[in-house]
């Protein structure tokens, strides 16, 4: 929340709470009843197929979402804190540079 223009909802029928720019999510709290069982977070493909290797029980493809753009994580298991931040980061860069250079613009403030 603290990256310029997030937005924060909560998608009652999937029980996931998303962290969107301009209505284009880079990161999910997937679970129920407030029991976050995953973080699925956007980053590019080479680094999500990097990290799956590194925490092969922690981190694995998207759930029910694109493999090759998306990762999930279980984050009682052991994945470090400063690697979902640099996650999310990385998901919120992503999508911010996809946005239309005015967009950009706005949320920047520019």
């Amino acid at each position: 929340m603290s990256h310029k223009g997030v937005e924060k909802d909560f998608k009652e029928e999937w029980g996931w709470t998303r962290f969107m720019v301009r209505g284009k999510m880079f990161c999910a709290f997937c679970g129920e009843g407030g029991d976050f069982t995953l973080i699925t977070v956007k980053c590019q493909p080479d680094f999500n197929v990097h990290i799956r290797e590194m925490y092969p029980d922690s981190i694995i493809e998207g759930y029910y979402m694109n493999k090759v753009h998306w990762n999930s994580v279980y984050p009682d298991k052991g994945v470090p804190y400063e690697l979902l931040k640099d996650m999310c980061d990385r998901g919120y860069n992503l999508v911010f540079q996809s946005l239309p250079k005015k967009a950009q613009k706005e949320i920047t403030g520019e």
